[in-house]
């Protein structure tokens, strides 16, 4: 990117003494402004308070507050089944948590294999996995925590970089997998194009065992009526006889309570029923009066598409807003590039080599907490120090306005600063 379009030295250096004064104003403020994490805002989660009615009858096939049904209820299934496009003998509904579902999904794998797995995957050389850059933190730290080796693939407007992906898997047999969020990616919102679904979907791989790890956890989430559609990647890889490789995850917990929702995991027959059967030294059953509460809350698509309208009424604004101020703060500079999503719960901003980590910490100084720098990459090293994760959906716009304009202050101030060789320090 060009820094600073058409502007000399002597007016970078006004920008910077400006910016600098402005910044010493918002340190003295003493604020405490937090978009870290992408967290449902308080409006969003009373939408979901017609969840606890007391009113509901637990007596359906069998009384849900005693044990069994260790793979969910089938009012719950019927649901998401047809949200997610699968049967529901290729489901099985979890705790509150798809987190949960996908790292005992990677330790199981390490600790039994998967479907054709030769051998349990502990018991490799070494395992890696494919990760998709910049993307979710929390994929990355269950690879680091089970030891898997972690291999940045490069994201771009249709998604992963195919080219290096069949590259890889296809001469690498300890590339066991990949991690795929499809729609809406975080934290860059792109959601992937046809080509790279069709392309994922009949990879050739060296190893048997390749799994992708599909997190579609915001294939719900449009902010605006002309929301992107994904492909059926289920559908597309049986066409090849390969949907054993995909298991998909989705969860309600940016749909009703994310401390209370429901998470979900779908793929081939033969995969749910090894799941199964596993869980079955795991758990008794999850918490199937929360499942029925769903059920009754989210009886259809059609009723999660109105639910899911009424957050997009809540938090597209913000996202108008972030986009609209990035753009009269920092357009006319050539000094930062951020994606324009159309649904999630990310912005991803990028910025000229070496300054994320600064101004991140410049923000953070100033009482305003961003997702630390590094984060959307594995082991946090961003190679570029360049990428800002933006979370808007928390803040009361008010707040969300302070702390962008905290960050664009933060953002002018570091990028001059190493135009002109210096390094911002308060009070200087």
């Amino acid at each position: 990117m060009e820094f600073f379009k058409g502007m000399s030295q002597d007016a970078v250096k006004d920008l910077y003494e400006v910016v600098s004064q402005e910044m010493e104003k918002y340190q003295a403020m003493k604020l405490e402004l937090n978009m870290a994490r992408g967290k449902p805002c308080k409006e969003q989660i009373d939408l979901s308070d017609g969840l606890i009615d007391g009113s509901i009858d637990f007596a359906i096939k069998s009384d849900y507050r005693n044990y069994g049904i260790l793979d969910g209820i089938d009012e719950l299934k019927t649901v998401f089944a047809e949200v997610l496009g699968v049967e529901k003998d290729e489901m099985i509904i979890g705790g509150n948590s798809s987190l949960n579902l996908m790292y005992d999904t990677l330790v199981r794998g390490m600790m039994f294999g998967m479907a054709d797995s030769e051998r349990p995957w502990n018991k490799e050389d070494k395992v890696k996995f494919l990760c998709p850059v910049p993307g979710y933190d929390r994929h990355f730290s269950i690879c680091q925590a089970l030891g898997i080796e972690m291999i940045n693939i490069e994201m771009d407007d249709n998604g992963p970089d195919m080219d290096q992906v069949e590259a890889l898997v296809s001469k690498d047999p300890l590339i066991k997998g990949i991690w795929c969020v499809p729609k809406y990616s975080n934290p860059t919102g792109i959601t992937y194009s046809d080509e790279v679904v069709q392309r994922l979907a009949r990879l050739e791989t060296a190893a048997k065992d390749f799994t992708i790890m599909w997190d579609n956890a915001y294939l719900v989430h449009d902010l605006y009526e002309s929301g992107e559609q994904l492909m059926d990647i289920f559908a597309e890889s049986k066409k090849y006889g390969l949907e054993d490789r995909i298991i998909m995850f989705t969860s309600t917990s940016k749909i009703t309570f994310p401390g209370a929702g429901v998470g979900m995991l779908a793929s081939s027959k033969r995969n749910a029923d090894r799941f199964r059967e596993q869980m079955g030294f795991q758990t008794i059953g999850h918490n199937k009066v929360n499942q029925l509460m769903h059920a009754r809350f989210l009886p259809s698509a059609q009723a999660i598409k109105s639910h899911m309208d009424k957050h997009a009424e809540i938090i597209a604004p913000k996202f108008v807003l972030v986009d609209k101020m990035l753009e009269e703060e920092l357009g006319q500079y050539g000094i930062a590039t951020w994606t324009k999503p159309k649904g999630g719960y990310f912005i991803s901003l990028d910025l000229p080599k070496g300054c994320a980590k600064e101004v991140v910490n410049m923000c953070l100084a100033t009482g305003v907490t961003l997702t630390g720098a590094g984060a959307t990459y594995p082991y946090k090293i961003d190679p570029n120090d360049s990428n800002i994760r933006i979370a808007p959906t928390f803040p009361p716009i008010e707040e969300l306005e302070m702390a962008i304009k905290i960050l664009c202050a933060s953002i002018k101030v570091v990028v001059a600063g190493k135009a002109l060789g210096r390094t911002y320090q308060a009070g200087a």
